[in-house]
């Protein structure tokens, strides 16, 4: 279990901080405002191929934050969980 919560925090921590820098390049026009890092991206920040690139990869990053961490703190020892009892079963008959 402890190597599972450890993946997760890692992907967590390390896709989240990828996200932080990408969203605060595109999606902070103040540090003034209240919105910081979900306003709605600039009207010229779509422009460019590696302005495309960011955005994409910003998204891409605060994806793979929430499934990976899901994945490894949920889904995987529900699996196990589930395997476990199975194999309960099998044995109890």
């Amino acid at each position: 279990m402890a190597d599972e919560f450890i993946k997760g925090l890692g992907i967590l921590t390390g896709a989240g901080l990828a996200w932080m820098v990408l969203a605060s390049w595109y999606r902070t026009s103040s540090f003034e405002s209240t919105e910081q890092l979900i306003e709605p991206l600039q009207s010229g920040a779509t422009e460019g191929i590696f302005n495309l690139i960011g955005i994409t990869l910003m998204d891409a990053f605060l994806w793979f934050a929430l499934l990976g961490t899901l994945t490894f703190w949920v889904l995987i020892p529900a699996g196990r969980q589930v395997m476990d009892a199975l194999e309960e079963r099998k044995n109890a008959q």
